[in-house]
């Protein structure tokens, strides 16, 4: 007997909500899995001695667990990589969006989405091979593997993810209030930057946050060329080692459940932390600057 109507949309309904129901049990039992193994290590070691202690000898006798290094190498390094991708990033959007024609924003767009398809590897290794040897010789340093270097290559991945969700956004301005804006005699250019703009504040936020919480969180690219040195950063050609690359780096030589795998894990929890704030950043200025529509007649 063929399901009624009503029957269909039930069981879609049910379909629906048990796959969004796995996903977040899925990512409930990742985050009490990551706690359950983290949290151990504040019995060897205080919070305030973990977060803000100057030495990362995990393996030494006895072990220093201060990751203050590398919580600063972390925001170091997403702080100069979002400065470089976010007026890029927007930028872009804004061109392909307001100001390129059709034909070229079919072209370039598909191109710029592609970019963020490349394996982080792909990138490490190009800037572990290309771009740390000009780094190198340009300024003459004696190593190009640095916080400089792993910043070009995170802006270099976040931009792709910027540009698509920020176009996205600007895209989808309702054409109204461009007319009304041109209407009252504002040039093309004044309405990209005092309506269309402030209309996709939303989106454009919310793209930028995802850009910052993939180079925060990036692994592979930071340890290829971020140098690997656990110390806190005087310039930005000091080598760093943020908090993905020392869980990478680590993880597999750290004893199962030892104070170091404990330690590792609760590096973990921090970086979780980090994302998790920028996520409510970006839920919240989304929601302040939520576009509603477009009155019209």
């Amino acid at each position: 007997m063929a399901l009624s109507r009503k029957a269909k949309d039930d069981l879609i309904r049910n379909i629906f909500f048990l796959t969004a129901l796995s996903s977040i049990v899925a990512l409930a039992l990742i985050m009490i899995y990551l706690f359950v193994e983290g949290l151990p290590i504040f019995k060897v070691v205080s919070v305030t001695d973990f977060l803000f202690g100057n030495l990362w000898y995990p393996t030494s006798d006895p072990p220093d667990f201060g990751i203050f290094p590398l919580i600063v190498a972390s925001l170091a390094v997403t702080a100069l990589s979002s400065a470089i991708a976010i007026p890029l990033g927007v930028m872009t959007a804004i061109y392909l969006s307001e100001i390129a024609s059709r034909k070229t924003r079919d072209l370039f767009k598909p191109v710029v989405e592609l970019l963020a398809a490349l394996p982080s590897v792909v990138i490490g290794f190009f800037g572990m091979v290309v771009v740390a040897p000009y780094i190198q010789e340009t300024f003459d340093l004696a190593t190009g593997l640095n916080l400089f270097n792993a910043a070009i290559m995170l802006a270099f991945m976040s931009v792709p993810t910027i540009c698509s969700v920020s176009e996205d956004a600007i895209y989808s301005v309702p054409r109204e209030l461009k007319e009304a804006s041109l209407a009252l005699g504002a040039t093309h250019f004044e309405t990209i930057a005092k309506v269309v703009l402030p209309a996709s504040l939303s989106g454009i936020s919310t793209a930028v946050m995802l850009g910052m919480s993939r180079a925060i969180g990036e692994t592979m690219v930071v340890l290829m060329v971020a140098g690997g040195a656990a110390i806190i950063p005087t310039s930005i050609f000091s080598p760093v080692r943020p908090m993905p690359s020392s869980i990478a780096a680590e993880m597999a030589e750290a004893a199962f459940r030892g104070n170091h795998y404990r330690a590792l894990f609760a590096i973990g929890i921090v970086l979780f932390l980090f994302t998790l704030a920028f996520n409510l950043v970006a839920s919240h200025v989304a929601e302040k600057h939520k576009q509603v529509g477009a009155a019209t007649l």
